[in-house]
């Protein structure tokens, strides 16, 4: 079986600067990690690989320094990895990005199975991964929580809807984004990384891309624009009362009656 994750390397803070002019976030500088959701991603992909067999590949999109989280995936366990890396991909909105992907991914070559993770922690859109099964002609499923059967040309899975749990069977080749309910992620292994250290990752810019209209990635192939975007107040003002018993019950409901909480 053959099976692409597609990863992204997410800032490790929330305290992380907005370019004012392109409303993106300064990601250069800032502590980052791999998204959340995409590690049950790919520990779904290496357990299905331990029961059927097969290649883990991983593909992001990001600047030079996300080859870090590709890293991170074979120390896991991944077999190969992609970073798509050019300034033209920056400030991509959800339709750039998951149109570049399916770039990056129609170059890997053919796929049985993609997965995604639900939604990213920096962008909680969780649009990328249907769009992208969009973009590639192929089916998806969304928030999927458990895998209930695999065969040799498909997939039974669980959803967990709002409402409701329901279960589908999808042909492959297809697009599943997983929820954090499915797997339990493994941690990275100093023995992967150490054999994994001298391994390839493959760079991919628009140059390589088999459309290298530029009007059609990032800021450029973006419809969707942020008109405005600022961090949240942060209120750290703080009193120290002192009084004791009646005193102190009588000034507190006198506080919270002024706040209107009462």
């Amino acid at each position: 079986m053959n099976i692409f994750v597609c990863i992204k390397q997410v800032p490790g803070t929330n305290k992380v600067d907005i370019d004012p002019v392109t409303g993106t976030l300064k990601r250069g500088g800032v502590d980052s990690k791999m998204n959340p959701y995409d590690l049950y991603a790919l520990e779904t992909a290496l357990r299905l690989r331990e029961r059927c067999g097969g290649k883990v590949s991983v593909v992001s999109m990001g600047p030079p320094q996300a080859e870090t989280v590709i890293r991170e995936a074979y120390a896991m366990g991944a077999d190969e990895g992609v970073l798509l890396s050019d300034r033209r991909f920056g400030g991509a909105d959800v339709l750039a990005t998951s149109y570049a992907l399916s770039q990056g991914v129609r170059r890997l070559g053919e796929f049985d199975l993609l997965l995604c993770g639900k939604q990213t922690t920096d962008g909680d859109t969780a649009q990328v991964g249907p769009e992208l099964a969009e973009w590639l002609g192929v089916p998806s499923v969304s928030n999927v929580r458990k895998i209930l059967e695999i065969g040799e040309d498909g997939v039974s899975v669980e959803m967990d809807m709002p409402d409701d749990v329901e279960r589908v069977r999808v042909r492959f080749p297809c697009l599943l984004t997983v929820d954090q309910d499915i797997f339990q992620p493994r941690l990275p292994s100093y023995v992967k990384k150490t054999e994994s250290a001298g391994r390839p990752v493959e760079i991919l810019t628009l140059d390589e891309m088999e459309d290298r209209e530029e009007t059609h990635y990032g800021l450029n192939g973006s419809p969707t624009q942020v008109q405005r975007i600022f961090p949240p107040a942060v209120n750290d003002r703080r009193e120290l009362w002192k009084e004791e018993g009646e005193a102190l019950s009588d000034r507190l409901y006198a506080l919270l009656r002024d706040k209107k909480f009462v």
